[in-house]
């Protein structure tokens, strides 16, 4: 009995030690104006399309910078051949086209064995030609593919009036920023500099010029083919269009332009609507002088990541998401909410609260139209608060300081129950985002042009109401709680829009459905506690691989990663198993995985742009998750009661 109580007690110095010495890690690498940021990877298309851009330009060649990016693109290149759009994922034509032409642009050799079987598995696929829109785009550009390559997208749409099928307003906030710029770019076709005359027509089965189906029913669904059809008619009568229209609506584009530019956080503080927003203005006449010019270029470059021997570009940043969650992980490994380090932290948010700019979300909604109240995930981008970030952060400052921060957490709460949609859900950006068939348009091919409701936003903004447990948000929180309900899947879990996958989503969700106070032995938390039990991995962990987003693919895991076994013990812990096997063995995992400083060692994506599209790389994750994680056990052992008091 002494042997055995020996080594409890020294099982609880061990996870005590290791708690106390990630929390002090993690505050070490607080900015000094109080806020976090990690790095954010995407795929190689990123880093590929940044060299795209500077051969695009003509500019003058930073052959350091580009070998930097060289030997990145280089180490990521799978042993299929080709490029993947996540860590040991499968072949990716439009991110293997790219990272070839990238790659040829800073000087390659063709005939260089990377090179080489880059080309053969391309070829192998069906060529470049099958590529996806936004790649065709992009080579359309450097004339390497025609025009009718890609799909009809006449600027005189910015003409078009709301209630017409199509409209800016019924498509994503990314979307919006993406095709705005790419309006003006398809309508004036300009050509890039690309000034050694470096091509790629050797990634063509067919002879570019030759080829005949470039743009395909991108689902399937006979709503495809009926945007198809209408693209072809499209096509023939573009030529046709009359010349002032056209004038007019390159103006429009220019005018929605304009005043989102964004400053030095760029078009939507996301690369591609920046980079498309330069090369509209470049096409409009601006010159590189002009400060808009000139200013969205310092946007493109700041994203860059330069690690000395190598280097990428990052698609956006994360300062808010980062400074939000690690403030959450910190409280919950003991650091004091109302402490030194936690107050900068939330003091730099609640200075990052948008009040004033009422973005493109108020256009959209059916009800009446709250303040603004929202944070943005990026430094800057006060056109575009997204509601996961916002109640992220204000779920912060309501468990550290609810009085200190009242007003601003008052000010959240009443925007995110603005912004619920009409099925009580939530989407990321806006609401009633769900015009579905819109997906089926042939530019769509890549199936994220809308911004619908799903599991894990609605169960943010569903923890955080409960959380702060107003009269006035009942109403808001039992249409969301149902809502979550019809979404759970057959075998228990919950989709993850965001974070991957199903592990994200159940996490997400049964800690909305605790803060609510449903009972821990209730049918959809008990179907859900045994779908994590049964993924759980034979290491103690868990892992679920970025292919789960395709339906044929949704058990599919490569290993156990720091993150999503944090998630999954989240889960389990909010869910009322504390004391369980799964919940002990899934901490053992956590504490025995490798780590220097503050991080994990996680080289897996578990983060998610858009499934089956674009996946992210959040280098906080393994820093932050599992400390809340380990911290969240350590609290709730110590503690009589065991059930978690937050949102999330």
């Amino acid at each position: 009995m002494d042997a055995q109580l020996r080594f409890i007690e020294e099982s609880v110095d061990e996870l005590d030690r290791l708690v106390d010495e990630v929390r002090a890690d993690l505050k070490r690498l607080q900015k000094g104006d109080g806020h976090w940021v990690f790095e954010l990877e995407a795929d190689t298309t990123i880093p590929a399309e940044y060299i795209l851009l500077r051969h695009y330009l003509g500019e003058e060649v930073d052959a350091a910078l580009e070998e930097r990016i060289g030997r990145y693109l280089r180490a990521a290149q799978g042993d299929h051949g080709g490029w993947p759009l996540f860590h040991d994922g499968d072949f990716n034509m439009s991110a293997s086209v790219k990272a070839y032409y990238a790659l040829k642009l800073i000087g390659d050799d063709p005939d260089a064995p990377h090179m080489a079987t880059a080309r053969e598995r391309i070829l192998a696929e069906g060529g470049a030609a099958k590529s996806n829109v936004f790649t065709r785009f992009a080579l359309a550009l450097f004339g390497q593919v025609p025009w009718r390559a890609v799909p009809v997208m006449p600027v005189e749409i910015m003409l078009l009036p709301r209630w017409f099928p199509f409209h800016l307003s019924k498509v994503a906030y990314w979307s919006r920023v993406v095709i705005v710029p790419l309006l003006i770019l398809m309508a004036l076709k300009p050509q890039a500099a690309n000034p050694k005359g470096v091509g790629v027509r050797e990634l063509f089965v067919t002879p570019p010029e030759k080829e005949k189906r470039y743009n395909i029913n991108p689902t399937g669904a006979a709503w495809g083919n009926v945007f198809l059809a209408l693209d072809h008619l499209l096509r023939a009568a573009e030529p046709l269009f009359p010349k002032k229209p056209r004038e007019k609506a390159i103006q429009k584009a220019l005018d929605f332009l304009m005043p989102r530019l964004n400053g030095e956080d760029g078009l939507g503080a996301i690369f591609p609507a920046m980079v498309n927003a330069l090369l509209a203005l470049k096409a409009l006449g601006y010159d590189n002088d002009h400060t808009a010019v000139a200013t969205a270029r310092r946007a493109i470059d700041k994203l860059v990541i330069d690690h000395g021997d190598s280097g990428y570009c990052q698609p956006c940043v994360s300062p808010v998401w980062d400074t939000g969650l690690a403030a959450h992980a910190l409280m919950e490994a003991g650091e004091d909410g109302q402490g030194r380090s936690v107050t900068r932290g939330l003091d730099w948010l609640a200075g990052k609260q948008i009040l004033d700019t009422a973005g493109d979300w108020a256009d959209n909604l059916s009800g009446p139209v709250p303040k603004p109240g929202g944070w943005a995930f990026q430094y800057g981008n006060d056109a575009y608060p997204d509601v996961d970030d916002t109640a992220v952060v204000a779920m912060a400052l309501h468990r550290a300081d609810p009085d200190r921060y009242a007003e601003s957490v008052e000010r959240a709460a009443d925007w995110i129950v603005g912004m619920q949609s009409r099925d009580g859900g939530w989407g990321a950006y806006d609401a009633d985002n769900t015009a579905h068939y819109l997906n089926h348009i042939p530019f769509a091919d890549h199936g994220a042009l809308l911004d619908p409701p799903t599991a894990d936003v609605t169960a943010r903004c569903v923890g955080f109401l409960a959380q702060l447990d107003r009269e006035q948000d009942r109403s808001a929180v039992e249409k969301g709680v149902a809502y979550l309900l019809k979404e759970q899947e057959p075998d228990g879990a919950w989709f993850g829009r965001w974070g991957t996958n199903y592990v994200y989503g159940t996490w997400s969700v049964l800690s909305a459905l605790n803060a609510v106070g449903m009972d821990h032995k209730a049918e959809p938390i008990r179907r859900a506690v045994a779908w994590l039990e049964a993924t759980q991995r034979p290491d103690g962990g868990w892992g679920e691989d970025c292919a789960t987003y395709w339906n044929d693919r949704k058990r599919e895991a490569k290993a156990s990663t720091p993150s999503q076994t944090s998630w999954a013990l989240l889960a389990l812990m909010a869910a009322g198993e504390v004391e369980s096997d799964a919940v002990k063995r899934g901490v053992a995992f956590l504490q025995e995985s490798p780590r220097r400083g503050a991080r994990w060692t996680e080289d897996l994506y578990t983060g998610v742009g858009f499934p089956r599209v674009f996946y992210l790389r959040y280098h906080g994750y393994a820093s932050y998750f599992p400390l809340w994680a380990l911290g969240r056990y350590r609290s709730l052992m110590k503690r009589n009661d065991r059930r978690v008091g937050y949102g999330i």
